[in-house]
C-alpha cells in the first residue's frame, strides 16, 4: 500500500507541475475534467485545484456504486492531484518555450502522471473513470477513449478560446494521449543482461 500512495504522489506531482509549467502559462486546454477546469479557470479565474475537486463530484458518486475499491483509490487521487495542481501554481511563470513545445511536453508529463496512476488502478479525475469503464467494458485501449472524449472537450473549447491556442492544445492532447497509452499497455519493463 505504502508504494501504490508514493505512486499516486508521483502521479498527481507530475499532473501539477505539467499543468502549471506549461499548459497555464500560455491558456491552452487539456481533454476531461482538468480542460473543462481550465475553461472556467481562463473565464472567472477560480483555483483550478477547487475547480477540479468540485466538478468531480458526480462522477465519483457514480464510481462509488460501480466499483467500491476502484472509487477509494481514485478518491485518493483526486485530492492529491488537486492539491499538487493548487501546490504548484507558483511554476505558472518558470518555464518559457514556444508554445508548441510547452502544448506537447505539458501533454507528455501530464499523460506520465495519469498512465503511473492508472497502473495503480487509480484515476486522477472523473473523465478518467468514465473513460476507465468504457475502456474496460468494451476492450478499447484507455489511451484511445482518451483521445476521443478529450478531443471533444478541445472542440468545445472553440467557444471560449477562439484562437490558435486551441490548435496548439491539440498537441497536449496527444501527448497525454500516446504517454497514457504507453503506461498502460506496458505493464511492466524487464531488463535482460
Amino acid at each position: 500500500m505504502k508504494h501504490k500512495i508514493v505512486k499516486i504522489l508521483i502521479g498527481s506531482l507530475l499532473i501539477g507541475i505539467g499543468i502549471n509549467a506549461f499548459i497555464v502559462p500560455l491558456h491552452l486546454l487539456n481533454g476531461g475534467i482538468l480542460g473543462i477546469s481550465l475553461i472556467v479557470n481562463y473565464i472567472w479565474g477560480i483555483k483550478l485545484g477547487v475547480i477540479v475537486f468540485g466538478l468531480n463530484i458526480p462522477i465519483y458518486l457514480f464510481t462509488f456504486f460501480k466499483n467500491r475499491l476502484y472509487f477509494i483509490n481514485s478518491v485518493i487521487g483526486l485530492i492529491f492531484t488537486s492539491v499538487m495542481i493548487d501546490l504548484f501554481i507558483p511554476l505558472e511563470n518558470a518555464v518559457r518555450l514556444p508554445i508548441i513545445f510547452s502544448a506537447f511536453l505539458g501533454g507528455l508529463i501530464i499523460g506520465s502522471g495519469i498512465g503511473l496512476m492508472l497502473r495503480e488502478d487509480t484515476c486522477p479525475g472523473g473523465i478518467d473513470l468514465i473513460a476507465f469503464f468504457i475502456s474496460k467494458t468494451f476492450s478499447i485501449n484507455f489511451g484511445i477513449v482518451i483521445l476521443i472524449i478529450d478531443t471533444a472537450i478541445i472542440t468545445g473549447g472553440i467557444f471560449f478560446l477562439n484562437d490558435i491556442r486551441i490548435l496548439f492544445s491539440i498537441f497536449t492532447v496527444i501527448g497525454v494521449s500516446i504517454t497514457t497509452s504507453i503506461w498502460t499497455t506496458i505493464r511492466s519493463i524487464s531488463i535482460t543482461y
